[in-house]
């Protein structure tokens, strides 16, 4: 938990006139934190996110009477403070929502746009590809962010508070600061190599010239002004003045430090581009699972379709009471060829056309789960089937891999006494973003466009995630939620790049399945298959017996340390919520209940 109990109680009575000069604070001792809680139990609302002052900002909204939606607003707000390198103003998310009255599942697509300019070519030099580093590091990998607008559509859609009052806590917290982690330290040191070549991110992240020092108080003021400056004018002060000209002038001219050797490219990002954008409200995706109903995002996301896909082919088997082995398995396998038909045909549904209803169905889920064998394993890249014309174990065309999807971003989950629930994945892409720091404003711009292909993933095969006008690049984003007869079951959701989906399909089924309690279905070690030759595993099963069983029958594997970041709640049969976050990854999440110990 990076704030102190007192930081946290402090956030609902914010005074004080803001400071608008200066970057960072030096360092300076603070007392140690109390530990982050990965799950709380309660009644009148929970939050739970990967940072203690994010889910308390967002209980203090339910507690002086705000609902999911405005808590929502005011955790993703102090994310921005606290987590700065995987989400903010500068990016971009995906808002499902419950409307407890209604019993329905609403959803908005915050994605971040291209620019109007933008062609297939947008990453390619003399017709081959650049390198991956510089797009990433460039004003080139720069989209519309659509955070801000995400939340005022949310907002004016179901919330109940005014945008100044919930940008009040992560104002305060930029403004006073918060206590720095060994996560955060950790994630400015991969970055350092970066952050150094733009004046502004340096002074910002690197003050004086060094990394943070753990348990020292890091301050944002510039960030702080610019929440002060929202809150006064609305979202659209981002998309059109000062702000708007100060985000194109950083992309269209990088603001790198004279010394640097890095190249670093120009975007083509204008203020039209900004004025002109706006998030999509859509249906949500929807498949039935052991009876439930289960709702995520549509396309510009592949999240809800490819884990609808491979809960459809996992439908037909009782997993429960196949050995641990056979469980990994299947869910290898769901999620290798559901993997396959993501990479063909989900794109962004306003430049290609994407057989949605057909993903989601039962018959091609049933004509793709004949292939999975109990004693082989699938060879990938699997070619993908066809949604439109399923035929049982068929495949249609030449099989692409994967292409490369950064890894981070953030999640929180969120529900009120009334019964609404929100499950929002918020982003800027890459660890750090494009390492640009709008100067005077203190946030990261995203670098989301190099979500989209750099080339077609294979040559000669269609690929719907090359770069376009104003196209959405396709995200792997899966706030999730499940509903039983109309009412929450669960919701849940994760960062993680392309592991969303894995982590996602991974939580469900080893808690509606498996049975595990929520908390330990996120804290169980994670497998990540996604049609690539191997499958990468966490050390809890990278030192597990289970690896060599798997690989007897042909499962190939490779270590990743670490897998996506899950944040959940849960509808109790007495009517109290439980909120459940990480345990150890990215050093814990931070779980919280309005009412812990009773009702109020």
């Amino acid at each position: 938990m990076r704030g102190p109990a007192a930081r946290q109680l402090a956030l609902v009575a914010l005074a004080g006139a803001l400071v608008s000069t200066g970057a960072a604070a030096p360092p300076t001792p603070t007392t140690a934190p109390p530990a982050k809680v990965p799950v709380a139990v309660g009644y009148g609302g929970a939050v739970a996110s990967v940072d203690a002052d994010a889910s308390a900002a967002g209980i203090a909204v339910l507690r002086s009477g705000g609902n999911a939606v405005d808590a929502a607003i005011a955790t993703a707000a102090a994310l921005g403070v606290t987590e700065p390198y995987s989400a903010g103003i500068g990016g971009g998310g995906y808002f499902v929502y419950y409307d407890a009255r209604s019993h329905r599942v609403h959803t908005i697509d915050g994605r971040e746009t291209a620019p109007a300019t933008a062609t297939e070519a947008l990453f390619q030099e003399n017709g081959l590809p650049i390198p991956f580093a510089e797009g990433q590091t460039s004003g080139l990998g720069v989209g519309v962010p659509g955070t801000p607008a995400t939340w005022k559509s949310a907002l004016d859609a179901w919330g109940t508070r005014p945008l100044d009052r919930l940008l009040k806590p992560a104002e305060k917290l930029a403004r006073d600061g918060f206590t720095v982690d060994s996560t955060f330290r950790a994630q400015t040191e991969l970055n350092q190599d970066r952050f150094k070549d733009f004046p502004a991110t340096s002074k910002l992240f690197l003050p004086g010239g060094a990394l943070p020092v753990v348990g020292s108080t890091f301050k944002n003021p510039d960030l702080a002004a610019t929440y002060a400056e929202l809150g006064r004018k609305g979202t659209g002060a981002l998309y059109r003045g000062p702000i708007a000209e100060d985000i194109v002038r950083a992309v269209r001219t990088p603001p790198v430090d004279p010394a640097a050797t890095r190249k670093v490219r120009a975007g083509d990002l204008t203020t039209g581009d900004l004025r002109a954008y706006a998030t999509k409200r859509q249906d949500p995706t929807r498949v039935g699972y052991r009876g439930l109903d289960v709702y995520s995002m549509a396309p510009s996301s592949s999240g809800g379709t490819t884990v609808g896909e491979a809960l459809n082919i996992l439908e037909r088997t009782d997993l429960s009471k196949l050995s641990e082995a056979q469980y990994l398995h299947r869910f290898i396998e769901a999620s290798r060829i559901s993997f396959a038909d993501r990479g063909r045909w989900v794109g962004d549904p306003a430049a290609v056309r994407v057989p949605t209803r057909e993903l989601l169905s039962q018959r091609f889920a049933d004509s793709r789960a004949c292939l999975i064998s109990p004693d082989r394993a699938l060879t990938s890249p699997l070619a993908p089937g066809d949604p439109r014309d399923p035929a049982p174990c068929a495949t249609t065309g030449r099989a692409a891999p994967t292409t490369y999807e950064g890894e981070n971003t953030t999640h929180l989950t969120a529900a009120d006494r009334w019964g609404n629930v929100v499950s929002y994945t918020l982003t800027i892409e890459s660890t750090g973003g494009s390492a640009i720091t709008v100067p005077g404003r203190g946030f990261l711009l995203n670098n989301e466009l190099t979500d989209f292909s750099f080339a077609p993933a294979a040559p000669g095969v269609p690929d719907p995630n090359l770069p376009g006008p104003g196209k959405r690049p396709r995200s792997s984003m899966a706030p999730t939620i499940v509903l039983d007869d109309g009412r929450p079951v669960l919701a849940v959701g994760s960062p993680g790049g392309a592991t969303i989906i894995t982590t996602v399909l991974q939580t469900l089924i080893g808690h509606l399945d498996r049975g595990l309690p929520l908390v330990d279905a996120i804290a169980a070690p994670r497998a990540s298959q996604r049609n690539q030759t191997t499958t990468e595993l966490e050390p809890g099963l990278w030192n597990s017996p289970l690896r060599a069983e798997l690989e007897a029958i042909g499962q190939g594997f490779r270590l990743n340390p670490e897998i996506g970041a899950a944040t959940g709640v849960q509808r109790m049969p007495d009517g109290r919520w439980l909120a459940a976050a990480e345990t150890s990854r990215r050093g814990g999440g931070s779980a919280m209940v309005v009412h812990p110990h009773g009702r109020p």
